[in-house]
């Protein structure tokens, strides 16, 4: 039987840049809000141990005495102030049976589209090494902007990718790299940028571009789009 592994889903953000009434994780999806598409989405994967969903201190909306999810376990932390404090405050809350060399897999709370094929695969190849990530290649041509909105240049695509997740590292190594960024006063935008940082080099796994993140509203309409024609 293969080995299954928790998950830490950080799910504090406040989702500003959405501009809604209520957290973006909160909103509805068509019957449900948008972080329990996620939540179901990765627990159906037979490879996902169980889920440490990271929330605010302060947050109105979760759903408290939710202990499951599609019969994996669910453990509740409080996150900080960033994405990087939240994965750390989970990482840190997650049973101590999970010992320092074991991997864990991280998880955007926005994302409800992944694949369970893309999930495979990236345990599959980061777990044979030292980690790695989703992503995807870039395929557009890439403009820099000046300060007057005008382009500067046209950049290289050539090796360069869109970061996805999961990303799956192990708990020990991955809890220092956030740990180390925080106090250096670096914004770690995503777990590899931490491992990247403390000297790592995480593998990248090609993964699907319908993995999107709901950033947008005209995000969250092409998720409902996508979850209902069962794509993932």
């Amino acid at each position: 039987m293969s080995k299954a592994y928790w998950c830490v889903i950080p799910a504090a953000g406040a989702g500003r840049r959405f501009g809604a009434a209520m957290p973006k994780q909160y909103l509805r999806l068509g019957e449900k809000p948008l972080l329990l598409h996620t939540l179901e989405r990765l627990a159906a994967h037979p490879q996902v141990a169980g889920l440490m969903v990271v929330i605010a201190a302060d947050d109105s909306y979760w759903t408290h005495g939710m202990l499951e999810v599609l019969g994996k376990p669910l453990l509740l932390a409080t996150g900080g102030s960033e994405r990087a404090d939240s994965v750390l405050a989970g990482l840190r809350a997650l049973p101590s049976s999970i010992a320092d060399d074991e991997f864990v897999l991280v998880h955007d709370a926005a994302r409800p589209c992944v694949s369970a094929e893309d999930i495979s695969r990236l345990v599959a190849r980061a777990t044979a090494g030292d980690g790695g990530l989703l992503a995807a290649p870039l395929r557009d041509t890439l403009k820099r902007a000046d300060a007057d909105g005008c382009v500067q240049s046209t950049e290289p695509r050539e090796a360069r990718w869109r970061a996805l997740t999961p990303q799956m590292f192990r708990r020990g190594p991955l809890s220092a790299a956030l740990a180390a960024a925080a106090e250096a006063g670096v914004m770690a935008t995503d777990e590899s940028m931490a491992m990247e940082r403390a000297g790592h080099r995480p593998l990248l796994v090609e993964g699907a571009e319908t993995n999107l993140k709901v950033t947008t509203p005209a995000d969250l309409l092409l998720a409902e789009f996508l979850l209902a024609r069962h794509v993932g």
